[in-house]
């Protein structure tokens, strides 16, 4: 979300101005990065790469790119023994689960049309150690159903085990937080109670996805109820987090990725 592009590109599509970002090295072989890494040396061991699939809150809109919550949580998983690569983000301010399934598109090739081609191979996207998604706000922003956002959700989640190299054990989704409790929502005039209600049901859906696919659900949103509308926890634009707020967000999700990446059986 963001105030210039107003969460979504509801307010001005022409703000919507954040590109991919491509972060740390090109991705590992299926094998190397499928390793999770149990040694406090981890400049000698072989990197598991990282991939961050999601919108303004994983480029972390009007932060600096240290701050955002997949940098730090990858910095947070080296300190503790994991050789992991800064993450390589997906991920534009505004984005929809429908825009973000295009954009995967355009980053890394459809592969519906050519699964079956004998190209397929060769031309296969990369796979990754770990996954992360976190995607939703903007469809409740834009009034999009609860149903419409399972469905594709789903189909997302899908692709995110597909870049882990088919494994629901290394990827791992993040709830949405509620917007409601910002100042920018009190002074546009929103229905705050709305706004937690219908984030609690994507949230619902999401995560009951997940545990029937058998991915990681890290729930996030009561930290960012309980401090998201503290001057500290906002960026300059009074909606989205600042640096401190990704910072809790890591640290949350930081006992599950850990689960992942170091449990070893398939």
């Amino acid at each position: 979300m963001s105030v210039t592009s107003a969460v979504v590109s509801g307010l001005t599509a022409a703000a919507v101005s954040m590109s991919i970002a491509a972060i740390g090295s090109a991705p590992m072989d299926a094998a190397a990065a499928g390793r999770a890494i149990g040694s406090n040396d981890v400049s000698a061991t072989p990197r598991i790469a990282y991939l961050a699939l999601g919108d303004s809150y994983t480029i972390g809109e009007g932060v600096a790119p240290e701050g955002r919550w997949p940098m730090r949580l990858a910095a947070a998983l080296r300190e503790r023994g994991i050789a992991i690569d800064d993450p390589r983000i997906v991920a534009r301010t505004g984005w929809t689960t429908d825009e973000l399934s295009a954009a995967i598109d355009a980053e890394f090739g459809d592969r519906k049309e050519s699964v079956e081609s004998e190209d397929a191979a060769r031309d296969a996207p990369p796979t990754f150690g770990f996954v992360t998604l976190l995607i939703g706000v903007n469809n409740q922003y834009r009034g999009r159903s609860v149903e419409e956002y399972a469905e594709q959700f789903e189909a997302l989640l899908e692709r995110a085990i597909g870049f882990a190299d088919g494994r629901a054990d290394r990827t791992m989704v993040l709830s949405i937080p509620d917007w409601g409790v910002t100042p920018f929502a009190a002074q546009t005039g929103r229905d705050t109670v709305r706004i937690a209600q219908e984030l609690d049901a994507f949230n619902a859906a999401a995560q009951a996805i997940c545990a029937r696919r058998g991915a990681a659900f890290a729930d996030i949103a009561p930290i960012a109820r309980a401090h998201g509308g503290e001057a500290a926890m906002l960026a300059d634009d009074g909606l989205h987090p600042s640096d401190a707020m990704y910072a809790l967000w890591a640290d949350a999700a930081l006992p599950t990725a850990l689960r992942l990446l170091r449990n070893e059986t398939r």
